[in-house]
């Protein structure tokens, strides 16, 4: 069982994900976190990654680095996605089992289903089907990451556990328009559009594809919520249980921006999936409930992009 003064490493303590756990966590009580800087410590380097976790020996590492990214950044760049991943991915996960750390947590993707997986989608459902072509070196990764915590776990009697999000969007997120996710997309779209005061807005694909959206600080308190659960399953869905068009959301992003622009989707560009609801009731029979609705994050999330934009 972990403590408020266990010791926790969380990789990648800079992005919206990791930093948003950190806050968690320090809300939480925990005295220990533990982070590092990119320049201090290079997670693709193995030896390196090794001798700097037996150095701080955590008694519970959260693996939030990883290279991510839309549509675009995930097509054109496959071998960046699939190579940096299982490096980061492999090097925290074994490190952190020559370190003698006996908890993990491994952040996956709601991309590790299948492209015509039945929704919504059950923990069960993974490797039932074909992936998504656009994003499947990125799932492969995340796939090879959920099998091997499981396999430490079994092997090695560790609590290696793993936790598969839906699309998120808080502070902190990515709003460069070439590797961000489509809702920070939208948001840098539209408020570019007002700036320039253009009369209308490009979205990629038909604007048909459903998806769900969950505010990053609600799955960093599921973190840290399940970080001091026995778990059975080797990895749980975290995410809203709802969905809506990408077409929903860009004209509720108008009308909560109060800007009025025509819409013009980009039909020579793909969609992606049809439709990616992850189905949640595994994690709320453990007690776990997400809180946020989508009015204050997105009001919690303006506020962070004007500051910096």
């Amino acid at each position: 069982m972990l403590n408020k003064n266990s010791k926790i490493f969380v990789a990648g303590h800079n992005g919206m994900v990791g930093s948003s756990i950190c806050r968690a966590l320090k809300k939480s009580g925990y005295k220990k976190i533990v982070t590092i800087e990119k320049k201090k410590l290079n997670l693709l380097k193995q030896e390196k990654v090794f001798k700097f976790l037996k150095k701080i020996k955590p008694n519970l590492t959260i693996i939030a680095a990883a290279r991510v990214g839309g549509i675009l950044a995930n097509s054109k760049q496959k071998h960046q996605f699939i190579y940096e991943n299982l490096e980061i991915q492999n090097n925290l996960i074994h490190g952190s089992y020559l370190a003698k750390t006996k908890n993990l947590i491994f952040l996956g993707s709601s991309c590790i289903y299948p492209k015509n997986c039945k929704q919504p989608m059950k923990e069960d459902l993974i490797l039932s089907g074909k992936l998504e072509e656009t994003n499947d070196a990125y799932a492969l990764a995340k796939l090879a990451g959920i099998k091997m915590c499981e396999s430490y776990s079994k092997n090695y009697k560790l609590n290696y556990k793993s936790f598969m999000p839906p699309n998120m969007y808080g502070p902190g997120d990515n709003y460069d328009l070439l590797t961000s996710h489509f809702f920070s997309a939208l948001i840098k779209k539209i408020h570019l559009a007002k700036k320039y005061n253009k009369k209308y807005i490009k979205v990629w694909g038909s604007g048909k594809p459903r998806r769900e959206l969950l505010f990053v600080d609600d799955f960093a308190k599921a973190i840290v919520f399940f970080m001091n659960l026995k778990i059975k399953e080797p990895f749980l869905n975290i995410g809203t249980g709802k969905e809506h068009s990408i077409d929903w959301y860009v004209k509720f992003l108008l009308k909560k921006l109060n800007v009025k622009l025509s819409i013009k989707y980009d039909k020579t560009k793909p969609d992606g999936v049809k439709s990616k609801m992850l189905d949640v009731t595994k994690a709320k029979k453990y007690g776990w409930k997400q809180k946020e609705n989508l009015d204050h994050g997105l009001y919690l999330t303006l506020q962070d992009f004007y500051k910096n934009n």
